[in-house]
Formats: structure tokens, C-alpha cells, sequence
């Protein structure tokens, strides 16, 4: 069985062929089997009398959906179409925009922009509301027809309207559809500091994280000063990658655990010998759209005091889905487990809390934009250990490094905030001088 830790879309991995109706149904007791006749009697009078005639599919379809939307906001049925979308969104490339949404009240809401896709360029952000393609409105329609019309020939272009949470008014964005292609990891050397840039876990990336890091040690002649790790909307993935990735990082200790629900279910992930970074100075940057995986990562290396985490809180998604294939082409996603940092704290529902919070600056949007976060989604899982943060007074005031205006920032050459600051974090923590941009920045908020 496939262990994710997903947020919004799922990914595909090795799984087992579970044949659990049978034994279900040979354990259900007495009242329950009143409840499944009071279902079947429901069943029937809505097929001969409804106003207009459904077929079995469409009711049995609701119905699967609506027992499991009752749970929880990640555990799901996968048909034929969601099985291939998975497979596609994982293993392939797609003509389309590079835009991850989910539905929400009827309207389709943006997760987050693929990094360098179509959507990421022209400045789409999370958080954002889609309510016209090419002038159609798509309000009450299914993810699946908007995700339909989105997707396309690369070199065709589609009309998207906008509506961001703070501006007055909607406005356009034209895009022309390219292939996507899903690339895990990312790196490049920025004043001899290395970035890792991992956009997703799926089924290579911890293979990704080592070539970077490979790579980054060749090109900098063995002298790298440190590793930036960006888990920014980065929306999680498989567990073992997560594991991988944090075991690049560290030379023993324990990566996280997860917990069933029976009290002994209890499985612990630890580091192997062998730190790929040398021991040098690490920074994990996250924000409200780093889920699940890339939280299991940023929390490891927070608790085993191997990295700095900066930025904004994470999303807070502490759950564990394993994927149980059905049939050769579908499957059920069902939230088995809890997961814990190696501390033993749950992220569900307050995140990874930066040790250095950091703002973007340079984005415009970003005092009026609101965060979605896993505490936001309906029936989402109840952190069972709750932390009493009354006794913590709140610091209200300005902190005098983060005043800068993304105007100002721009004319210093900084296009991304959070990651100048990180770097020349990295720059102070090695003993070495920053550049002169910084202080460039410093001196226009006068």
C-alpha cells in the first residue's frame, strides 16, 4: 500500500489489491445492517421516483462520495478519470497552465501555480478565485469540466478571469497553454549558496535532493556555504520521499513517526548514517502552501536542530492517506494515520511555526491575500494535542528588518524577498560579507 500525505491531489505509487468489502461486511453488526436496508430503501425510491430518471452510476457515485467527504477533506474515491489524472499529474507532462485547484462553494479556487508554468509567470497566486474562461462563466459546473477547459494543445490561449480576495475589482489574464512538465527538484548556486528548490514528493525526488546536492558540491568546488531548502506551495506527496529527503540532511536521529488508531500502531522513520551536506548551515523556507510532506521535512530538521526554518507558518496538514486500490483503475484514498515530528508534536492544523518569520516583501498582494490553511477545510482532523498559547504574549510591534516595499525591494534587485533573506542568512551564519543589495534595500524605506 501507497503511503501519501497529500493535500489536494493525489500521486501514485506501488499498491496492493485490498479485498476489504467482504470482510467489512462479514463484521458489520446487527444495526448496522438496518442502516445499509434504510440505504438500499432510499436508493430505490429515488431511482423510480425522482423527477427526472438517474442512472445507478451517478447514485452510487453521490453516495460513495458523500460517506467519505463526511470524514475528512483528503480521503476520497478515485474513478477511472481521477486514477489517470493522478498518473498524469506524476509520471507524465500535460498541455495545460500549471495551475493545482480545488473546488470550493461551487467556485473553482486556485492551491497553487506550478513553478515557471503559464499561470506561475502571469502572477497567478494561491488563494485565488477563477469565475470566467474565456468570458464563460463557470460557477456551479465540476472541477473536472473547469480542469477540462483549462487543459489543451500547447500554443492555444484561453482567457482566465481573476478574482483575488482584497482587490475591487476581477480582472483578466490570457495564457497560452504549454506543456507542463513535472519536474520534483530544482537547483541553481546563488553567492555560493545552494538552492533547493522541491516543487513536490513524488516518486523521484529524494533521488533529485541527492543529485542536487552532488551537483551544487562539484560546481562550487567542495566550498558550497550552506543550502537553502524552498518548500514553498509545495503541496506534499509520498512519505518515503520525505523521509529521503530529510535523511540527506541528517546523520542519525529520528525523521517523524505516524500513529494509527490503535494505541500500539505506532511506525518510526530514522535517519541512516551520512549527512550529504557536510553539516553545513541549512535554512528550510515554507509558507502557508508548504503541506504535509515538505512540513514532515521542515519539522525534522526544526526539531533535530539541523536547520533553520524561515518564512510563514505551513499549511498543517498532519494526516497520513494510504491508497487502496479497488480495481485495475480505481481507488479509494483513506486517511490511516497521524503523523509527529520528532519531538512528537502533530502539524495538523497549526503548521510548522518558522523559527525566523520572514514576510514577502516583494509581493504586492500579500497583506490583502488570505491564507488557506488545513484548519479552514471543513471537517478537517482535530489536533488531538492542543497547546495553550494564552500564557504567550503576542509581539505586536513592526520588526524594522521587514520594512520595505516590494518598489523599493525592486529597484535594490530583489525579486524574491524571503529567498535574498535566507541566503544572506546563510552568508552571516558562514562568517562572510553580504552583498551590497541588502543594504541597498535598507536605505530607500527611509
Amino acid at each position: 500500500m501507497a503511503k501519501f500525505l497529500l493535500r489536494s491531489a493525489g500521486l501514485v505509487g506501488a499498491v496492493a489489491l485490498v479485498p476489504a468489502v467482504s470482510a467489512a461486511l462479514a463484521a458489520v453488526d446487527v444495526d448496522t445492517y438496518k442502516e445499509l436496508d434504510q440505504f438500499m430503501s432510499v436508493f430505490e425510491r429515488v431511482r423510480s421516483e425522482y423527477v427526472d430518471k438517474v442512472d445507478d452510476q451517478t447514485l452510487i457515485r453521490g453516495a460513495i462520495d458523500g460517506m467519505l467527504a463526511s470524514l475528512d477533506p483528503h480521503s476520497s474515491y478515485l474513478d477511472v478519470r481521477d486514477f489517470q489524472n493522478l498518473r498524469t499529474q506524476t509520471e507524465g507532462s500535460y498541455g495545460g497552465l500549471g495551475l493545482t485547484v480545488s473546488m470550493e462553494d461551487g467556485a473553482v479556487k486556485v492551491i497553487a501555480p506550478t513553478e515557471d508554468s503559464p499561470g506561475d509567470r502571469a502572477g497567478i497566486k494561491a488563494g485565488d478565485y477563477i469565475t470566467h474562461l474565456d468570458g464563460q462563466l463557470i460557477y456551479g459546473g465540476t472541477l473536472d469540466e473547469a480542469v477540462d477547459k483549462m487543459r489543451g494543445r500547447p500554443g492555444t490561449k484561453i482567457r482566465l478571469t481573476i478574482v483575488r480576495p482584497g482587490r475591487d475589482k476581477p480582472f483578466d489574464v490570457t495564457l497560452e497553454r504549454e506543456i507542463i512538465k513535472l519536474k520534483a527538484v530544482k537547483w541553481e548556486i546563488k553567492d555560493r549558496v545552494g538552492i533547493i528548490n522541491i516543487n513536490s514528493f513524488s516518486k523521484t525526488t529524494g533521488e533529485g535532493v541527492r543529485a542536487a546536492l552532488t551537483a551544487i558540491d562539484k560546481a562550487t568546488g567542495g566550498r558550497p556555504l550552506g543550502y537553502v531548502i524552498d518548500l514553498r506551495s509545495n503541496p506534499g506527496g509520498l512519505l518515503d520521499q520525505a523521509i529521503e529527503v530529510s535523511d540527506a540532511f541528517l546523520e542519525r536521529g529520528e525523521i517523524v513517526s505516524q500513529r494509527g488508531r490503535d494505541a500500539g500502531d505506532i511506525e518510526r522513520y530514522y535517519a541512516k548514517a551520512g549527512d550529504l551536506a557536510h553539516g553545513l548551515p541549512v535554512i528550510v523556507l515554507v509558507d502557508s502552501g508548504s503541506a504535509s510532506a515538505a512540513e514532515i521535512v521542515a519539522g525534522a530538521l526544526q526539531d533535530q536542530r539541523r536547520g533553520l526554518v524561515m518564512g510563514e507558518t505551513s499549511f498543517g496538514k498532519g494526516s497520513v492517506q494510504t491508497l487502496l486500490q479497488l480495481t485495475d483503475d480505481t481507488a479509494l484514498r483513506l486517511t490511516t494515520a497521524r503523523y509527529f515530528t520528532p519531538s512528537g508534536r502533530s502539524v495538523q492544523e497549526g503548521g510548522i511555526k518558522p523559527d525566523i518569520p520572514v514576510p514577502q516583501l516583494t509581493d504586492a498582494d500579500r497583506k490583502d491575500r488570505p491564507r488557506l490553511r488545513e484548519a479552514d477545510l471543513r471537517r478537517h482532523l482535530i489536533n488531538e494535542a492542543k497547546i495553550n498559547d494564552d500564557v504567550l504574549e503576542d509581539d505586536v510591534k513592526n520588526d524594522p528588518r521587514f520594512a520595505g516595499t516590494p518598489e523599493a525591494l525592486e529597484k535594490a534587485g530583489v525579486k524574491d524577498y524571503q529567498l535574498d533573506y535566507a541566503v544572506r542568512t546563510i552568508a552571516r551564519l558562514a562568517n562572510v560579507p553580504a552583498a551590497p543589495a541588502l543594504a541597498s534595500a535598507k536605505g530607500s524605506r527611509r
